[in-house]
């Protein structure tokens, strides 16, 4: 009977979280006998054999003025994770997302231990800013496993380490969205069948939503004049809840609140459009074909690195299809006006309209995968890294 593998795997954030979690689950299916865990991660990963070095709500922080706040003690956890992995003795290093974590860690333990192979899961966003991070991960990095299928071409492109599409997470909900009642939704709504409904999407984050709900909503009012028939549904996270039904109290539509998962999908599958805040929720849209305008307002800190941004979109569905075929407004941009007049253009039967609808068709063929899951294709690989027979 052969040795039981040794894996050190170390996320850096709840949503790295489940990358972990699943790419375990399939790792243990993949492999003869279930491999050894050490490292770091969350709830989650510990029902799958982990035990963490420490809580993941350490080093789990968001946002410039976050990271700077809390240094002192992701610079501790970093030398204690690389004291770890040392004492383990892995055969082989998986590193997932929050590279302001995870690659000072990589770097550390590639020094130490120089024949153990390091996968990074999810790429940094080389293609947008701080390109020649892709050519110093060679260093640090021997494969990386992508979520975006452009992103492999990016890496090549800039001199990076191998790089494969494996798939993004969101796949592997595919088949719980559709199960997702619409009908279900709207009944228990009373929201009748002529009516137009338009999910909004103001973001997860406190900051996000302070931002974002004003426009969003002078929109909307905006809208209504022209629309009478109109209903709002809002997924609703518990962090941000009390702010929302604050925010929109004012409005001339008064939103449905939706909470949980079910209700979340179910709203996308009965939506006419959605205004989104930008980020991961683009692409659920795009996955569920909801025509979309996207808005945001960033910080100041980060508004200051703007110019150090290199691509044509911060919509990750407009990076997916390599053209803008999703308005968005951003800063200074992102008006009632210019929101109202980009959602109109959606209601109707309108070239936009039918742009959107090819570019959602597109986007689902170039995210989905055939016959597999992220964590299959995740696992696959690193599993031939661990048998030496990977080829990059």
């Amino acid at each position: 009977m052969t040795a039981r593998k040794r894996i050190f795997i170390v996320a850096g954030e709840h949503s790295g979280d489940f990358l972990g979690a699943s790419l375990m689950r399939s790792l243990n299916r993949e492999l003869e006998q279930p491999p050894i865990y050490a490292g770091v991660g969350g709830s989650s990963m510990e029902l799958e054999g982990l035990h963490s070095l420490f809580p993941l709500r350490d080093v789990a922080v968001m946002g410039l003025t976050a990271i700077i706040s809390r240094l002192p003690t992701v610079v501790k956890r970093v030398y204690q994770t690389v004291d770890a992995a040392i004492s383990f003795d892995p055969d082989i290093v998986v590193i997932i997302d929050s590279p302001e974590f995870t690659h000072p860690i990589a770097k550390r333990i590639r020094r130490k231990l120089p024949e153990v192979p390091i996968i990074d899961y999810v790429s940094p966003s080389v293609w947008a800013w701080r390109p020649g991070r892709a050519k110093k991960m060679n260093r640090y990095v021997d494969h990386v496993l992508a979520l975006l299928p452009f992103e492999p071409a990016a890496h090549q492109r800039l001199g990076g380490p191998a790089c494969n599409y494996v798939g993004h997470p969101l796949i592997e909900k595919v088949d719980f969205i559709k199960q997702c009642s619409a009908q279900a939704l709207q009944s228990k709504l009373s929201i009748c069948d002529e009516a137009i409904k338009l999910v909004v999407l103001p973001g997860s984050r406190p900051n996000e939503v302070k931002r974002l709900m004003a426009p969003f909503g002078e929109a909307i009012d905006k809208l209504r004049l022209k629309h009478k028939n109109l209903e709002i549904l809002i997924p609703v996270m518990p962090t941000v809840e009390t702010l929302i039904v604050e925010l929109s109290s004012n409005w001339s539509v008064i939103p449905h609140l939706l909470r949980g998962e079910s209700d979340k999908y179910a709203a996308f599958n009965l939506a006419n459009a959605a205004f989104a805040a930008s980020g991961t929720v683009t692409l659920e849209l795009a996955l569920t074909k909801v025509p979309m305008v996207v808005a945001y307002i960033m910080g100041k800190p980060e508004y200051s690195l703007r110019k150090m941004v290199s691509v044509q979109s911060i919509v990750l569905a407009n990076l997916v299809l390599g053209e803008n075929v999703f308005p968005e407004f951003l800063q200074e941009k992102c008006t009632p006006d210019n929101l109202l007049a980009a959602m109109d253009e959606l209601l109707s039967e309108t070239p936009a309209l039918a742009a959107q609808q090819d570019g959602l068709n597109l986007v689902h063929e170039k995210i989905m995968l055939k016959g597999t899951t992220p964590s299959r294709e995740a696992a696959k690989i690193v599993n031939s890294y661990i048998n030496g027979q990977a080829s990059q």
